[in-house]
């Protein structure tokens, strides 16, 4: 069973992926960032709010495919 605070923050993330891949980074990442209000330990939404704080300040390409690349290790 779902609780309640984690339906909340799976729909915080859904609308931040729509956003994400939309390329609205900034405001994609305070959906994400609203998610890890409700739960500090959400990978998912921690992992895209750093991708997030990435791209608004390095845009990927215009025909960016959606895809995150390493580009250390």
């Amino acid at each position: 069973m779902i609780t309640e605070e984690k339906r909340k923050v799976l729909e915080l993330f859904a609308q931040g992926r729509r956003l994400y891949k939309l390329m609205q980074f900034q405001e994609a990442g305070k959906f994400f960032g609203e998610a890890l209000k409700i739960d500090g330990r959400d990978g998912p939404s921690s992992v895209y709010y750093r991708r997030c704080a990435h791209y608004a300040q390095n845009p990927p390409p215009e025909d960016w495919d959606g895809v995150f690349v390493f580009e250390t290790k």
